[in-house]
Order: C-alpha cells, then sequence, then structure tokens
C-alpha cells in the first residue's frame, strides 16, 4: 500500500486496489480512509484502521450509502467528519417505494457480487427474480443467484433447474446453512476482501446464511409462517458484516418490491436473447404485433420462447419508459422553474436598468436646464 496513506480498515475490505483508490482521490485536510458500514437516520457508522466512529451526515454534497469508502476529516468545530466519498465502482439502486417518485433509493455500495437469495421452502416468483437480476446486472456488480435451504425441500432439484433457466448464465450456488452446505462454493465466488450484498424477500434465510458464513450469531433470526411463507423483518438496516478470511457481507431488509431506476444495461444483460430476436425480425422498427416476419411472434408460436418471460419483459420496460417519463417531466419542471427564475431576475434588471437610465437622462436634462437659465445673466452681467 501507498506508504503516504493512512491504513484503513482491513476488517471490511481495505485492500491495496482500495488504497490506490484512495491515493488517486486526495483531499486536502483529509486524516484517514474509512468505510460506511451503516447508516442511521441521524448518524454514519464508518470503520477505521482502529475503531468505529459515529459522524453525522456531510453538510453538502453526496449522502453516504453502506459500502461507501470516504475521507475522514474534520468540520468547522473541529469534529470528526466525513471529508469527501470516494467514486463509487458499483451502486447498487431502485426506484423509492412511493410510485409518483422518479427517484433512486442507494441500496448500497461498492460490492463485487450481488446475491439474490432464493429460498426452495416457497414458489418461484419468476418475474422478481428476473427485475432483481436487471437490477444486479445494472449495479455494475456481478450478480449470483443463492438458493437457500435446500435441506428443507425434496424438490431443490427442480427449483436449481428452474432458475437457471431464468437466470440468463447466472451462476447459481445451492447452499444450506443448517447442514453448512455450499458456503465455501459462495465464498469462492468472492475477490480477495470482496463484498457481497445479499437480496431477497423476508424470511428467505438471509440472516440465517450471514451467521453461518461468519461463523457467529450476528443476525437475529425469525421464524417463517407456515402458511403464506412470509418471514418478520429480522434485518432493519443495511449493514457490513466482516468475515472471516477478509470478506464482506451486506445483510440487507427484506424487500418486497424492487423498482428499477434507469437499468437497461441490466435489461440488455437479462434478456439478451430477445435482443437477438428483435434483430431477426423483417423489418427494423417491427412493433411485434401483427407485422410480417416477426420473430418474436414465431418464437411464441413454436414455444421456443415463453409467453411468461415476453410479458415479464414488456412489464419492465413499461415500467422504465414510465420512470423515465416521470424523470424527464421532473427536469422539464425544473428547467422551467429555472428558466421563469432567470426570465423573472432578467425582467427585473431589464426593468432596473431602464429605470436607471431614464432618471439619468432627467438629470442631464435638469442640468442642462440650470445652464440654460444662468447662461443669460452670465451675459448681462459682461
Amino acid at each position: 500500500m501507498p506508504t503516504d496513506l493512512p491504513a484503513g480498515p482491513a476488517g471490511f475490505g481495505f485492500t491495496a486496489a482500495v488504497a490506490e483508490h484512495f491515493a488517486a482521490h486526495p483531499v486536502p485536510g483529509g486524516t484517514g480512509a474509512g468505510r460506511v458500514i451503516r447508516v442511521d437516520r441521524n448518524l454514519v457508522l464508518v470503520a477505521t484502521h482502529d475503531t468505529t466512529l459515529r459522524l453525522p451526515y456531510p453538510g453538502t454534497g453526496e449522502l453516504p450509502a453502506t459500502g461507501d469508502w470516504v475521507w475522514l476529516g474534520s468540520n468547522t468545530a473541529r469534529e470528526p467528519a466525513i471529508a469527501k466519498i470516494l467514486p463509487r465502482h458499483s451502486e447498487l439502486s431502485r426506484k423509492r417505494a412511493f410510485e409518483a417518485s422518479s427517484e433512486a433509493q442507494v441500496l448500497g455500495a461498492n460490492m463485487d457480487i450481488v446475491g439474490v437469495v432464493v429460498p426452495v421452502d416457497r414458489p418461484l416468483t419468476h418475474n422478481r427474480l428476473e427485475r432483481t437480476l436487471v437490477a444486479a446486472w445494472d449495479s455494475g456488480a456481478t450478480p449470483l443467484v443463492i438458493i437457500t435451504k435446500a435441506d428443507l425441500a425434496d424438490v431443490a432439484d427442480d427449483v436449481v433447474g428452474e432458475v437457471m433457466l431464468q437466470a440468463a448464465g447466472v451462476a447459481v450456488v445451492t447452499t444450506s446453512a443448517e447442514q453448512r452446505d455450499g458456503l465455501d462454493e459462495l465464498l469462492g465466488h468472492l475477490p480477495p476482501g470482496g463484498t457481497l450484498v445479499l437480496l431477497g424477500p423476508s424470511g428467505a434465510g438471509k440472516s440465517t446464511l450471514i451467521n453461518a458464513l461468519a461463523g457467529a450469531e450476528v443476525q437475529e433470526t425469525g421464524a417463517v409462517r407456515s402458511g403464506d411463507g412470509k418471514g418478520k423483518h429480522t434485518t432493519t438496516a443495511r449493514e457490513l458484516v466482516p468475515l472471516p478470511g477478509g470478506a464482506v457481507l451486506m445483510d440487507t431488509p427484506g424487500v418486497r418490491g424492487f423498482g428499477l431506476f434507469d437499468a437497461d444495461g441490466g435489461m440488455t444483460e437479462m434478456f439478451g436473447d430477445l435482443e437477438e430476436l428483435f434483430g431477426q425480425c423483417r423489418f427494423s422498427d417491427c412493433a411485434h404485433g401483427s407485422e410480417p416476419g416477426c420473430a418474436v411472434r414465431a418464437a411464441l408460436a413454436d414455444g421456443s420462447l415463453e409467453d411468461r418471460r415476453w410479458a415479464s419483459y414488456l412489464k419492465l420496460q413499461r415500467e422504465l419508459a414510465a420512470l423515465a417519463r416521470r424523470h424527464d417531466s421532473a427536469a422539464s419542471r425544473a428547467y422551467a422553474r429555472e428558466w421563469h427564475q432567470q426570465v423573472s431576475a432578467a425582467g427585473k434588471s431589464q426593468r432596473s436598468a431602464e429605470r436607471d437610465s431614464h432618471e439619468a437622462a432627467e438629470n442631464r436634462g435638469a442640468k442642462r436646464g440650470r445652464k440654460g437659465r444662468g447662461g443669460p445673466d452670465r451675459m448681462g452681467a459682461q
């Protein structure tokens, strides 16, 4: 590591590559390197090389997210504070929970692997799996499907087969936290000091899996209702958990819905087979309806493309299009407000300039009048 850089939190993924990242983004007055391990309502929990600090939110600029690498410094009161958030190499975002919003909610930063948790003790929700994988691809990290509770169901092999079919080339790992099966294979997907974030519904077994990976009871676990397979939210905040061997795990609360946010890249990764079909249509602007020579309609007719998968693609595209319209509308309104303010300011400036010009003209006229009145007196006096 660079000798002029303060040590960082090795237990939370501070590697030589991260040290170089800090060196490439120096901050005047920076006192040390840290990583955000949890964001609460009023405070940010930051790990340093030798302690954990509870710091206030930065007064200006970007808000921190769990997983961020940050330069530490001091605020105006000479108290420890976040001086700068380093650029993220990956960012997992979703549309905020209320549908009318076009804003993104950052769930985590600087992950290497996004683990999509699929329990075998409940029916597989294909659309949910696809939309979560789209977001995982779009984050900049590598998606990984993690099947949990394989010891609780006799249908594990069937679930694995279904998931592999829907996951479009994403690696699939089958685990049993109770029997510690598949844990080494799971950790093998992480680079040295890498960070894994887990996504999945409540009761999917994330906390149990974390405890098994950490080798200690670091997360509370809860029972799952037998009626609908739903579990209680035992995780209430996104938090980094150090693992033996230097890897880091990020747990997230159970996510009921995963609204997409600007995920065109993820759509291409997840639905690349459809992109290829589009290129086989007779017409380049084919709407995939009743046009002759439509490769999509032909694939639907011969069964090589599932109706469900096509419907899922259309639904996600409609969601992204609606989000883009709301975003553009919000941007248009913001531009209109800014333009109106500029016009108003310019109008005030113009009126002020005209008033000043008019007053100046009146003053010049008054002066000429006084000179005219004074002229004859002087001439008469000669």
